[in-house]
């Protein structure tokens, strides 16, 4: 996926920007996701992101997941899913992906957005923010994944984040 700039990762102490990475959930035919459990610093500004969040994203019309839930979205079929205030991933922190020696995760930026993909066993992607006060992933369908349209996905997201998620370091558990 060419549209990140390859940026090695630096492990920093905790006061420091830390590294993101995918979360959990798939989002291929699934109807239901699960909802994360922001932390009360957190959750505000999901909810935040929540109001802002475009209508399409890629093409695709927003079709929320079941349940229903402002830190929960999703759009098209096979569902783009986005989920906010998840739990710090452990990639998050992994020696190896700070060094750049994971083949399966490696960070970069998108309109002033950092985010580490991760790739999955099945193939798919998932982003999650970095440098943001809340973690948020992005989970790709299989027909999304490994395409220029992730590409595209990310930069329809890159506002609302930037607009409701402020930069800094998100909780340890969030």
């Amino acid at each position: 996926m060419n549209f990140f700039r390859h940026r090695p990762f630096v492990l920093l102490a905790p006061a420091a920007l830390l590294v993101a990475v995918a979360g959990c959930s798939t989002a291929d035919n699934s109807d239901a996701v699960a909802v994360p459990t922001p932390d009360k610093r957190t959750a505000p500004l999901c909810r935040a992101l929540d109001k802002v969040l475009p209508r399409t994203v890629n093409g695709q019309s927003r079709q929320d997941p079941e349940p229903r839930s402002a830190y929960t979205a999703g759009w098209g079929s096979p569902a783009i899913i986005l989920r906010c205030g998840i739990v710090r991933p452990p990639k998050m922190v992994d020696p190896k992906v700070a060094l750049g020696d994971d083949p399966n995760a490696i960070g970069g930026g998108v309109n002033g957005v950092d985010w580490l993909m991760e790739k999955e066993d099945d193939g798919t992607w998932r982003f999650t923010t970095s440098g943001r006060l809340a973690y948020v992933q992005v989970t790709l369908p299989k027909k999304l994944s490994g395409s220029d349209d992730s590409a595209q996905v990310l930069m329809d997201l890159a506002s609302a984040v930037k607009k409701a998620i402020p930069e800094g370091v998100a909780s340890m558990r969030h």
